[in-house]
């Protein structure tokens, strides 16, 4: 199972070289620092933001209140030189030379190599920055305006090159400033994106493609109607994938996906999609609604990436507080599907940086918090290994609390791992049923993988009534079963 843990590469560069009493760039991380990301449990790093931000993007930004108002809410001693521009407004993929360049980047990769983990970096198919060169060079590439469009809607237009363009948007919100709009439509945009793909699979084993919804055909064509000319036949993913992977038979694409599209995406080729309908339940909602998502099928949920923050979304810690933070992650690290861990979210980061900041604010580490993700983490590798299965738990007429409780199970030919989560701010008690009847007969000891505590129960009543279980408020049981010694 792949577990992905996300870098504000700018932010993270900038710490460490305070750390370290110099300049730290990707070509030089001391391997003490690589070993602490490839932490056991971790097979994948996502630097995001590498590449070149663009000066007119930043220049924008600069001249943006609500943006600027963002800033100081994060980041109240804001200065200007804590804005270096969006990592979403590229001007061009080349690894930006203050991180390091090209050069530094294939020297990240190799040390993440050699400690067997991947590395995975951004793609924005739907937008490029205003000083991008295809607006010159290649503007058929792009959504085009008149000027009559422009004197209208300045908010939504731009002119550039003796050209009107539109600015990058989705269906649901204004405009955004500082990028262009992409023609996903355009046949010489999909062999463009492909090149571009292709690239970034010569420097990485996977790409995170920003929005990726916003280039399916149905999509595109509700956002853009008859500007973005006849639709294609066939979509923009199915037509760049494959030709991707002719290059590259084993890159990784992960889609940032919303709107439940993320069935249709995984259809027209991406290994994972994000899983933000978990998020939203397990952040804003109950037992039940988690439980009635986990009932899709496998072959869809072992291809969603499941996390509870990433660079978009609040910090888990501000969110989820105390014991749901916890009992949260238990469930997004045991879960069928990718995970997705964000750097600062094991310690408790409470401030969700804006991703055009270099400098994030100092905040305390919570040890304890950090000393349990760890755990987490290395504990869950192999529990993840066999088959998934969620179980039904049941309780009494006088007791209706198992409905707070979440279980399931994990099963390789030789061991047997049990999760079981109290999703709830109330006592919960009840019985799991449990899916080994290979269990009659025998004792068992049901031992926790994080602490070490130990259950024997007796084999004919876990197969027959089930472990009985009582948790407090959003308490959990992660757990292997063996026999009693």
């Amino acid at each position: 199972m792949t577990v992905i843990y996300e870098i504000n590469t700018l932010v993270w560069l900038r710490e460490l070289s305070v750390r370290f009493g110099r300049r730290v760039t990707l070509g030089d991380v001391p391997g003490e620092v690589w070993d602490q990301v490839a932490r056991p449990g971790v097979d994948t790093v996502w630097l995001m933001g590498v590449w070149e931000r663009s000066p007119a993007g930043l220049g924008i930004a600069l001249r943006d209140e609500g943006l600027l108002a963002s800033f100081r809410a994060a980041l109240p001693d804001l200065t200007p030189a804590d804005i270096a521009g969006s990592p979403y407004c590229v001007r061009n993929y080349v690894v930006d030379e203050g991180l390091g360049g090209p050069q530094g980047l294939a020297a990240a990769r190799a040390g993440l190599a050699a400690r067997g983990v991947r590395l995975i970096l951004d793609y924005v198919p739907n937008h490029v920055a205003p000083d991008h060169p295809w607006l010159t060079e290649r503007p058929d590439c792009l959504v085009q305006g008149t000027p009559d469009d422009l004197a209208r809607s300045p908010e939504a237009f731009l002119a550039a090159g003796g050209r009107v363009f539109a600015r990058g948007r989705d269906p649901y919100f204004p405009p955004w400033p500082d990028v262009v709009q992409l023609n996903a439509f355009s046949e010489r945009l999909r062999t463009a994106a492909t090149d571009t793909l292709v690239s970034i699979g010569d420097q990485a084993d996977g790409v995170r493609c920003d929005m990726a919804m916003l280039l399916m055909n149905d999509v595109f064509a509700k956002t853009w109607g008859d500007r973005a000319g006849q639709v294609p036949a066939e979509d923009f993913w199915p037509y760049v994938i494959p030709r991707v992977r002719e290059r590259h038979p084993g890159l990784l694409f992960v889609a940032e996906a919303y709107w439940d599209l993320e069935w249709d995406l995984q259809q027209q080729g991406f290994d994972h999609c994000y899983d933000k309908r978990l998020y939203d339940r397990l952040v804003h909602e109950d037992a039940d609604s988690v439980r009635a998502h986990l009932g899709a099928g496998l072959g869809y949920q072992h291809r969603l990436v499941r996390f509870l923050e990433n660079h978009d979304e609040p910090r888990a810690a501000a969110t989820l507080p105390g014991a749901r933070e916890r009992a949260a992650a238990v469930a997004v690290a045991t879960l069928p599907g990718a995970t997705l861990w964000h750097e600062g979210q094991f310690e408790g980061r409470r401030v969700r940086l804006p991703v055009f900041l270099s400098r994030r604010p100092e905040e305390p580490a919570d040890a304890s918090l950090r000393d349990f993700h760890d755990r987490l983490v290395a504990a869950v590798a192999p529990v993840r290994e066999g088959d998934w299965q969620l179980l039904t738990c049941t309780g009494w007429p006088d007791n209706d609390t198992h409905h707070n409780l979440l279980a399931w199970s994990w099963s390789t030919a030789r061991e047997r791992f049990l999760v079981v989560l109290n999703y709830s701010g109330q006592p919960a008690q009840g019985r799991v049923s449990l899916p080994w009847d290979e269990l009659r007969g025998h004792s068992c000891r049901l031992t926790g993988l994080l602490d070490g505590s130990t259950y024997d129960r007796d084999g004919d009543e876990l197969a027959d009534a089930g472990l009985f279980v009582a948790l407090d408020a959003w308490s959990w049981h992660l757990l292997s079963l063996g026999p009693s010694r």
